[in-house]
């Protein structure tokens, strides 16, 4: 949904190979999975039954391929979303998706927001507390505080990003936040291994 082309050329520019696809042959043999989105939670949720991917990222979870989710991809991490009436996610992390609560400002929140990191992780390797990164969004993961990686601030504090074992999500666009963006997305390259992820 959305941003797929646009992540596959942030991840060649730091000399990773990546490929789009759906194929469960291609999803098995690709050291990382990288689950971009954009839209609504409900629709793109059930793309993703209908094209099998849901088993899918669950087989390779559990077998300990690294995996990250960016923006709407973070949010289908988790259990379920109120977005649209509710849907359920694909629950590979503990909690829901909430609307951004930031009274008096405009939602969605666009534009750059320093994250602070709350724990050390070699995602974020190299990139100090308080870098500025892109967002687009309404909604907001409501996160177990052990899964929170680095939180930013639109009328409240929220989590941006989050990481349990081999499991990774970030709010904000690595893709379209420069230089940091491309040291995450190269950070997570190198967590894959000697080839490069594959954007599903």
């Amino acid at each position: 949904m959305g941003n797929l082309r646009s992540v596959e050329k942030a991840l060649e520019h730091v000399d990773a190979r990546a490929a789009i696809g759906a194929d469960p042959d291609q999803v098995r043999e690709a050291d990382g999975l990288i689950l971009p989105g954009v839209g609504a939670f409900p629709r793109a949720m059930e793309r993703i039954r209908a094209t099998g991917l849901d088993d899918l990222i669950h087989e390779r979870a559990a077998a300990g391929t690294p995996i990250l989710g960016i923006c709407l991809g973070l949010q289908l991490l988790f259990e379920r979303s109120e977005e649209l009436g509710g849907a359920e996610g694909l629950g590979l992390l503990p909690g829901a998706v909430t609307m951004l609560d930031a009274p008096g400002l405009k939602v969605p929140n666009i534009g750059w927001a320093p994250v602070r990191w709350e724990r050390p992780s070699p995602l974020v390797s190299g990139i100090p507390s308080g870098t500025p990164f892109y967002l687009v969004h309404s909604f907001v993961a409501r996160v177990t505080a052990e899964d929170v990686l680095g939180t930013a601030e639109y009328g409240e504090r929220f989590v941006c990003a989050v990481e349990r074992d081999n499991v990774f999500g970030v709010q904000f666009h690595p893709e379209k936040s420069s230089a940091a963006g491309l040291r995450l997305l190269g950070n997570f390259a190198a967590k894959c291994g000697a080839k490069a992820p594959a954007a599903a």
